[in-house]
């Protein structure tokens, strides 16, 4: 019984453990199954992702393909409309001709009648009647041609009557003199002039080199010399030195303050000048021109005030350009300016007349102006008719009696002193002397000179003018040589 019971539960426990096994191996493979299910699942939606997305790169290929068929076919179309405007253009052009060739047949035609109209008519006349006819017809034509001759030659003839006017009265000469280069700044007493050299020399030399002039203390009394070849320095420091011996304090910083001070009120004043100078002329200029042509009021050409004479040249300017139907305006502005390069000629290398020309240009001013001002001396050429009277005004304000002091014996012997100098010269076989002894014209003989030898003409001349004749200002030296041939025809 016993055996029985034990074999019975180990039965049961058998079966109960075989069910337990079963039941765990369905659920595995639930498990398996639901997990192939969805790994199925899976791989069937990124099958259908990647046939989407093929799909849609072979719609988007397709569209690429159509959009460069429709590009070439368009460019095909649009060749096609340019060679069928071409086409129509040319089919314009030809058409025109075809008119102007039409009417010109036309005109041939009806001048083909007209002549044989006249034809017929002279025909039909007698030869004294045609005769007359004819010179009815030559009198008719000559006349308007002589009245169209006559009007043409009296506009040539006004135009070239200005130039010879301007280039007659621009052959005046001119005389100059040198200009003084010092001024005197008078003491109370002479022991101020202790104080001005300070301790040894220190204010003296602090002057200088602050005003870049130099002082001379001699035996004068109640008087220093200052001397500058630049007129600005030297007022300024005349201006400084008076306003120190006026306050008879004289140390380092009362000279700088001095300084700095003479500074502002000479460009103060020569700015006043320099717009004063504008409203007499009656024109307006830019502001560092006005102080630039303020500028001009300390310079002197051979004695003469060069802002004065700048004045003198706009208004001769504007006269003779009022006399000849110029623009008087344009003349006036060219006569003021024209010697504003003079203000820098002492700071840069070049003639004044080509500075005065840059500078206008730099300042607004138009080409005519500053053409004009850069052509007074004959450097450059004159463009306007207005330009080649600043040359003459210029001359005629430095000739005027008083302009410029030299007695009439110096400048003539001078003179004769050049042409005698060139003279002296092997092979020159004349020289003549221009602008009042500003120039020198020497022609060589030919035969003796040969092209070679006038740079070393003109240089041997040039030296001996240094060395033996004082001068001022410049001389030009211009050495020519020409061959000349004379016959004579006798019957």
């Amino acid at each position: 019984m016993k055996d029985f019971v034990v074999g019975l539960l180990t039965f049961i426990l058998g079966i109960g453990i075989t069910s337990l096994v079963v039941r765990l191996r369905f659920g595995t493979l639930r498990s398996l199954a639901k997990q192939l299910l969805s790994e199925a699942e899976a791989k069937a939606e990124a099958l259908e992702a990647k046939g989407e997305l093929k799909r849609k790169n072979q719609e988007l290929q397709a569209r690429q393909e159509f959009d460069a068929w429709r590009e070439r076919y368009e460019k095909r179309l649009n060749k096609e409309e340019d060679r069928q405007k071409k086409q129509a253009e040319e089919l314009d052009k030809r058409s025109l001709q075809l008119k102007e060739k039409e009417a010109v047949a036309l005109k041939q035609e009806q001048l083909s009648l007209a002549l044989e109209s006249k034809l017929c008519a002279v025909a039909a006349m007698s030869r004294a009647e045609a005769r007359a006819q004819l010179l009815a017809h030559i009198e008719h034509e000559a006349s308007s041609l002589r009245q169209k001759r006559l009007q043409e030659a009296e506009r040539q003839a006004q135009t070239e009557a200005k130039q010879i006017i301007a280039t007659a009265i621009g052959r005046l000469a001119a005389e100059a003199t040198a200009s003084a280069t010092v001024t005197t700044v008078s003491l109370p007493n002479d022991q101020l002039k202790g104080r001005i050299v300070g301790k040894e020399g220190r204010n003296v030399r602090l002057f200088e080199r602050l005003t870049g002039v130099t002082v001379m203390l001699d035996d004068t009394p109640g008087a220093v010399v200052i001397s500058s070849f630049d007129p600005l320095r030297k007022e300024i420091a005349r201006q400084a030195l008076h306003s120190l011996v006026l306050d008879g304090r004289i140390h380092a910083s009362s000279i700088e303050v001095a300084v700095q001070e003479a500074q502002r009120n000479m460009e103060k004043e020569l700015q006043s000048r320099g717009r004063k100078a504008a409203l007499e002329a009656g024109i307006h200029l830019h502001s560092e021109l006005e102080r630039l042509l303020g500028h001009l009021h300390l310079r002197y050409s051979f004695s003469q005030n060069v802002l004065l004479h700048s004045l003198e040249v706009s208004a001769l300017m504007g006269i003779m350009a009022a006399e000849l139907g110029l623009n008087e305006i344009l003349a006036r502005r060219i006569g003021l300016l024209h010697d504003i390069g003079k203000a820098l000629s002492h700071e840069k290398l070049g003639s004044h007349a080509l500075l005065g020309r840059d500078l206008a240009l730099k300042y607004g001013e138009s080409e005519a102006v500053a053409n004009g001002i850069g052509c007074h001396h004959g450097e450059i050429v004159p463009i306007t008719l207005e330009g080649s009277l600043c040359s003459a005004a210029d001359t005629l304000s430095a000739a005027r009696p008083g302009a410029r002091v030299e007695p009439l014996e110096a400048s003539i012997q001078r003179m004769y002193h050049l042409e005698a100098i060139a003279q002296g010269q092997p092979g020159v076989l004349e020289a003549q002397v221009l602008q009042a002894g500003k120039e020198l014209r020497v022609i060589v003989k030919p035969d003796q000179v040969g092209d070679e030898g006038l740079f070393e003409l003109a240089q041997s001349i040039t030296k001996e003018i240094e060395k033996n004749l004082p001068y001022p200002g410049q001389v030009k030296v211009l050495v020519e040589r020409a061959r000349r041939i004379v016959q004579f025809a006798s019957s």
